[in-house]
């Protein structure tokens, strides 16, 4: 395995790289499989064929212990309730949604006469439900949400 950062080769089980000092599994200038140096862009690495877009190796079932991951539940259920004040993407680490939602909420809601209130629960509705169905997977540092 090759870090995603910098392309140097990583011993079996890291969680670091020793060359850059990046997560395993951060980065997109080189694939993890081959080492080559792909395009960011890419979805597939054009030398061996393996995906460059998977958030963590393929051998990790869920985040490094170094990532502190999110409630799916939690998340999903703040997402429902509180989501016109966008208090589910302040939890998942998505700052500038969470701030775009609560100013559609207050300000949008005194501008629109309660249109833009409703627009901002009617959103925080839907991500709520995406984030329960699985849709939503990762929070906004791309680590994977906990059951």
């Amino acid at each position: 395995m090759y870090c995603k950062n910098c392309g140097a080769q990583l011993p079996s089980g890291a969680y670091v790289c020793a060359q850059c000092g990046v997560p395993v599994g951060q980065g997109d200038t080189y694939c993890a499989n081959c080492g080559q140096q792909t395009d960011p862009l890419a979805v597939v690495c054009v030398h061996c064929g393996a995906s460059t877009k998977q958030p963590y190796p393929p051998q990790y079932q869920s985040a490094p212990p170094y990532a502190q991951q999110k409630s799916k539940i939690a998340a999903g259920l703040l997402g429902i309730f509180l989501g016109s004040l966008g208090v589910h993407n302040f939890y998942l680490g998505y700052t500038t949604k969470a701030i775009i939602q609560i100013l559609l909420c207050t300000v949008g809601s005194i501008l629109t006469c309660g249109i833009g209130a409703i627009a901002a629960g009617i959103w925080g509705l839907v991500e709520g439900i995406l984030i329960l169905a699985g849709s939503i997977t990762c929070d906004a540092n791309g680590v994977p949400l906990s059951n």
